[in-house]
């Protein structure tokens, strides 16, 4: 018995967690699906058959399928937990370029990637999908393509062109609030880049992440409004494009180390 809740859906990617209650030791009948998908566990084990090749996939190991081929799946140590992300072909092309065949299935997760994958599950809960979810889920695409593709792929030439200038266009666009500013998607798109090297090239040029920088312009519009008395936080959080208010509120403590009502008592204490 499997149960899927969606984490985020978007256009070019969603993730699911999915949760396996069956204890079948046999293999099941063949599955086959139409995306790009990387598929990680959180909790126990299960194996996998895919063009003839039989896999464990544990916690340690996580795979890459694509699309057209025929699975099996068998579950001899009971149930499981597992993240799956399935990508456009779009998507796919951007990270792994046009690779008609992977070098291998198996994805070694190491500690590093297992921590990704937990910081992308964190930022699900957060509600941030269009930048701070987003960028966690390019870093652990990133890792993953590295070890199922052979060659040279796109990400190899992520960062030729002038990076500042590239920076500068994106850091107007966000502080102007321009529509496509609204997700890391979109913004790539409207300067001509791909996601991941504008992602990257903030970090480093900036020595932030495009995420935090984001929000530091957002924090400081919540300022400017706290300042001149603004009464309603859910107001405020929906207007600077904030998940909810417990989202303005947790990126204030983190930017700031305080409440948005603290903070409103200190900047406008005539109004508090």
């Amino acid at each position: 018995m499997l149960a899927a809740t969606a984490l985020a859906t978007r256009p070019d990617f969603s993730i699911t967690a999915v949760a396996c209650q069956d204890g079948h030791a046999r293999w099941s009948q063949p599955e086959v699906r139409d995306d790009y998908r990387v598929v990680l566990v959180r909790r126990g084990r299960f194996r996998r058959r895919a063009a003839g090749v039989d896999a464990d996939v544990d916690s340690t190991m996580a795979y890459v399928g694509v699309p057209g081929e025929e699975e099996h799946f068998a579950h001899p140590a009971g149930g499981d937990d597992c993240t799956s992300i399935s990508l456009t072909p779009a998507l796919w092309r951007v990270m792994a370029g046009d690779v008609a065949r992977l070098a291998a299935q198996g994805v070694y997760v190491d500690a590093r990637l297992d921590l990704t994958h937990r910081r992308l599950l964190a930022a699900a809960r957060t509600g941030d999908v269009d930048y701070a979810l987003t960028e966690e889920l390019l870093g652990l695409l990133a890792t993953t393509v590295g070890q199922v593709v052979s060659g040279r792929t796109p990400l190899g030439t992520q960062a030729s062109g002038n990076e500042a200038a590239l920076v500068a266009a994106a850091r107007q666009a966000i502080t102007e609030g321009q529509p496509a500013s609204v997700g890391l998607f979109p913004l790539a798109e409207m300067l001509g880049v791909s996601p991941y090297r504008l992602s990257r090239s903030f970090s480093r040029e900036l020595g932030v992440s495009v995420t935090r920088y984001r929000n530091r312009v957002r924090i400081g519009s919540a300022l400017d409004r706290l300042e001149e008395g603004e009464n309603s936080l859910g107001a405020l959080a929906a207007d600077l494009g904030f998940a909810d208010q417990a989202h303005l509120c947790r990126a204030m403590r983190q930017h700031l180390g305080r409440t948005p009502t603290a903070l409103r008592h200190l900047l406008a204490p005539e109004a508090s």
